[in-house]
């Protein structure tokens, strides 16, 4: 499945074709003709992706989910993701064999031989079952390592008497605008499948939540692809497929991918522990003009903050003797600090500068839909 991102503006479609030509002939003769030939900045493309393909697709797999929503009234309506797919029989009969048993699909990768994957939170989360399909046609039962739900990132794991294949990981901080780029995965629960196109931009914020640092792509991306990898053209992961803007389900030439620069810690730690602890201050900020710091809107009552004297009203303009430009890097640079360290604030204070020492909080899971 994919995040769909809907309430965009309808856009207007122009169509470019006879334009009038203004000017006789004598006039064309009068125009200088150029006499340096254009020379192209790009000479050179891949002929053919197929042995980008044959050496990483055996470690994309196809990720099958079941959810026990006999509790909710909403059982009985057909997923988004699943409607008008292949796979709108296989579930429809599951529901008349399972009763409240909900199927959804993504994708995912193995990074590991011994069968450690990589995807999206949103595609295993509350799964009562998950199975794994590779590209060989073998199937697998996964358990869930662990999840971070700020970031929409999940490893999970299956058991093979055998070493499995995987991808290893790129540096998406060498990745540049204009790059070509191969995500892969499972769209609309087809299958294994592969598409091409360019990285569109860096750094998009979709609201998601304060992490958000996309890659944005012009390769196809359709929900079931969720969860899937975008390589790079040595093969290496440099983003996890995440999140589309459609208004049609479908895919519109905007798909958004988390950053391997952002998923490999997240992915170890994961590993490590099966969850991922934050920074918590528990203060509502909002930028100012200029990206000169971060105010304070709202201060938790009990809260780190709270009991580190900051105040609503405040500028934040220093954290730990680093400039804050934005409320969101702020929120960034607490989330990654340790529980139980302390951050050192530089703050303006109707005017006058002050320093605040606040002992960092552990993140409450009820704030991950909030910027806090």
């Amino acid at each position: 499945m994919n995040r769909l991102l809907h309430g965009l503006p309808s856009m207007a479609l122009a169509y470019l074709c006879c334009a009038p030509l203004y000017g006789t002939g004598a006039a064309w003769a009068d125009t200088p003709s150029p006499t340096t030939p254009a020379v192209p900045l790009v000479t050179t493309g891949p002929v053919s992706f197929a042995p980008l393909v044959r050496k990483v697709v055996p470690a994309v797999v196809n990720i099958a989910v079941t959810r026990d929503d006999s509790a909710a009234d909403s059982h009985h309506r057909l997923p988004s993701s699943v409607k008008g797919t292949p796979l709108e029989r296989r579930y429809r009969e599951r529901m008349r064999h399972h009763g409240d048993e909900l199927l959804e699909a993504g994708s995912g990768f193995l990074i590991d031989p011994s069968g450690v994957i990589v995807t999206n939170g949103h595609v295993v989360e509350d799964a009562d079952t998950i199975t794994v399909s590779l590209a060989s046609g073998k199937e697998f039962t996964a358990t869930l390592v662990g999840m971070d739900p700020l970031t929409d990132i999940a490893v999970i794991k299956i058991i093979s008497p055998q070493p499995l294949p995987y991808v290893e990981w790129g540096d998406s901080r060498q990745v540049q605008v204009g790059d070509w780029i191969m995500a892969a995965g499972n769209p609309f629960g087809l299958g294994s499948s592969v598409t091409a196109g360019i990285v569109s931009a860096r750094g998009r914020d979709i609201g998601a939540s304060p992490f958000d640092d996309f890659l944005q792509l012009d390769a196809p991306i359709n929900p079931g692809n969720s969860g899937g990898p975008t390589f790079n053209l040595a093969g290496q992961v440099v983003a996890l497929n995440t999140a589309i803007v459609s208004p049609t389900g479908g895919s519109v030439g905007l798909g958004f991918s988390i950053p391997s620069e952002i998923v490999i810690p997240i992915v170890e730690t994961l590993r490590q522990t099966g969850h991922i602890d934050r920074g918590w201050l528990g203060a509502t900020l909002d930028d100012i003009t200029l990206h000169n710091g971060a105010k304070v809107t709202e201060v938790d009552r009990d809260s780190p903050a709270a009991r580190g004297g900051l105040r609503k009203g405040d500028i934040i303009t220093m954290l730990n003797g680093e400039h804050v430009y934005t409320a969101r890097a702020m929120i960034r640079s607490i989330a990654a600090a340790k529980p139980g360290s302390e951050a050192t604030l530089a703050i303006l204070r109707n005017t006058h500068p002050q320093t605040l020492s606040i002992h960092v909080g552990l993140r409450p899971l009820s704030e991950d839909g909030g910027f806090h």
